[in-house]
């Protein structure tokens, strides 16, 4: 066979060689030691949690290194692309605080190693299949579909491995007059890699993260180039990590049996084999035994899941490295303000079995995390969380910015700061007592005479004054509860309390229910200093009213 005619027979218009490319996309100049990863989606337009752990182990490995870290876009199947989803993914992955160096961008492509889009790239992968069909590793197949069902029954009769092999590959030592038949009859054919793998052997690879891996050669077939000409994801992903200098692959190991094939054909493309790191499927508790997260049973599994709930990007980004790298957590605590830059991520410390995903745990995380952020950076993630799924919450915030801010500052700073927030989602219930069209009373049951409810709010108000410092306001308080019979002193109340009709504590309470609507609330005093006189005043007036 004369495989350099059946290579020109083939691609007659592709000029290109693999030389050329070469020299289009040289070698990248970085410091030894830099990671090159991607980030490679479907225009899809929907991302997942597997999507996001992926993607920041990519970031994380390439930042971390002094190297780059690119989006490519994987757009060779036309059925799966939805209008706009790459401009949605672009976004998506921006809220989480995932930026590239280079790539695809919504109106085109940033760097030098494009185009990102596979879609633009036919020139490339037919100059490197016709090299592979010149040097006899890829061969025309014109099997028809009822054909391989037939070839695929057959298999299965005698339970045989399925696929396109040895005496099943009908096509792979063709003669070529046989070959120029079909083609001058204009029938459609699919290029196939020409394996030279048995099952037979067995060989060990390291995997960045399982370690050394015991692997099956490969010895099917498979189709690289389909009948339209447009590549498959195993070719297509060969050459585009040679040509933009990937060093890193980072995906999940559902794709660790197609890794001797992907093996196979970088070595008989002549490309380096990059490193590839392969992570474990986040796992989650149902009903005590664990099993793979799911699209269908859990809403975390959707990217989109955390901006709709309001976590903030920090948040997501925390809790997923806190998954990744099981010694995050042990860093966290000691170093509690440190940017989460400065942790020294690594594939050495990724789960092998499957990291717990746990929403408990995840807002733990966020309490943690927004506990630490200024109320000027509170108000700000609120209020543009607000714009887009609470639209009237969102113009309450921004009519009155200052008492927002000084809500959000209540309790914050300091070696112990209050973690009332979980996500943006929450702040609206959390301060709704602030906005008179909010404001409700919460249906408690008071063990205490009505009588000397009203008493005991009626003389606050009579001493109520909001010039009074905090300790000022308290004597008050206390006086309040001294003159209705609770005690002002808790050492007494406690040594014996039925020497008494309740507590100064109780008192507060009243106080609270009136002002807040709710029996807990922030630190009282700061809340009546912010809401001011008069709304203090009528909220209590109509507790004392509706008694």
């Amino acid at each position: 066979m004369d495989y350099n005619y059946l290579a020109q027979l083939l691609f007659p218009d592709i000029t290109t060689t693999p030389e050329d490319m070469e020299q289009r996309f040289p070698p990248r100049q970085l410091p030894e030691g830099a990671k090159v990863t991607r980030f490679a989606p479907s225009p899809t337009g929907f991302l997942h949690l597997g999507n996001l752990y992926g993607a920041f182990t990519d970031e994380r490995l390439a930042h971390t290194s002094g190297g780059v870290f690119f989006l490519r876009i994987e757009d060779t199947d036309a059925k799966r692309a939805v209008p706009g989803g790459v401009e949605l993914i672009i976004k998506t992955l921006a809220s989480f605080g995932l930026e590239f160096d280079e790539g695809a961008v919504i109106d085109g492509d940033k760097g030098a190693y494009g185009p990102y889009r596979q879609s633009e790239r036919a020139e490339i992968y037919h100059t490197y299949a016709k090299k592979l069909v010149s040097e006899g590793k890829a061969y025309p197949c014109f099997c028809t579909e009822e054909e391989l069902e037939a070839i695929r029954a057959k298999q299965e009769a005698e339970k045989l491995n399925l696929g396109y092999y040895g005496e099943f590959a009908i096509w792979r030592d063709a003669p070529i007059e046989k070959i120029e038949e079909k083609l001058k009859a204009g029938e459609q054919f699919v290029l196939r890699f020409r394996s030279e793998g048995s099952i037979e052997n067995h060989f060990k690879f390291n995997d960045q993260i399982k370690g050394d891996i015991n692997v099956t050669e490969n010895d099917i077939d498979h189709v690289i180039l389909k009948s339209d000409g447009i590549p498959t994801y195993h070719f297509a992903h060969a050459v585009d990590d040679h040509l933009m200098r990937t060093t890193h692959v980072v995906r999940d190991e559902s794709w660790l049996s197609t890794l001797p094939f992907h093996i196979q054909l970088f070595k008989a493309l002549g490309f380096k084999l990059p490193k590839y790191c392969h992570t474990a499927q986040v796992m989650k508790l149902d009903n005590g035994n664990k099993r793979k997260i799911s699209k269908r049973k859990d809403p975390e599994f959707a990217a989109t899941f955390y901006r709709e709930q309001g976590y903030p990007a920090a948040v997501t980004r925390e809790y997923l490295i806190t998954l990744l790298n099981s010694n995050f957590e042990e860093w966290r605590l000691a170093n509690q303000t440190a940017p989460i830059e400065d942790f020294k991520f690594t594939t050495k410390k990724m789960s092998v079995s499957g990291s717990l995903f746990d929403m408990d745990k995840l807002g733990d995380i966020s309490k943690n995390v927004i506990s630490r952020m200024s109320a000027d950076e509170v108000y700000d993630g609120v209020l543009e969380w607000a714009q887009q799924y609470d639209t009237d919450f969102a113009a309450k915030l921004a009519d009155n910015p200052d008492m927002a801010k000084a809500v959000f500052a209540i309790g914050r700073g300091g070696k112990k700061p209050r973690k009332d927030i979980a996500r943006w989602g929450e702040v609206k219930a959390y301060m709704s007592f602030f906005y008179d069209d909010y404001f409700t009373v919460d249906s408690v049951e008071l063990n205490f005479d009505k009588a000397d409810i009203k008493a005991a709010l009626s003389g606050f108000l009579a001493t109520y004054s909001p010039t009074d410092d905090s300790a000022v306001w308290f004597d008050k308080v206390k006086a309040v509860a001294d003159g209705v019979g609770f005690a002002s002193d808790m050492k007494a109340y406690k040594a014996n309390p039925s020497a008494f009709k309740g507590s100064v504590a109780d008192i507060s309470g009243f106080i609270r229910l009136a002002v807040t609507g709710r029996q807990n609330s922030p630190d009282l005093y700061t809340v009546m200093q912010i809401l001011g006189e008069e709304r203090v005043r009528a909220r209590i007036n109509n507790m004392i009213n509706s008694l």
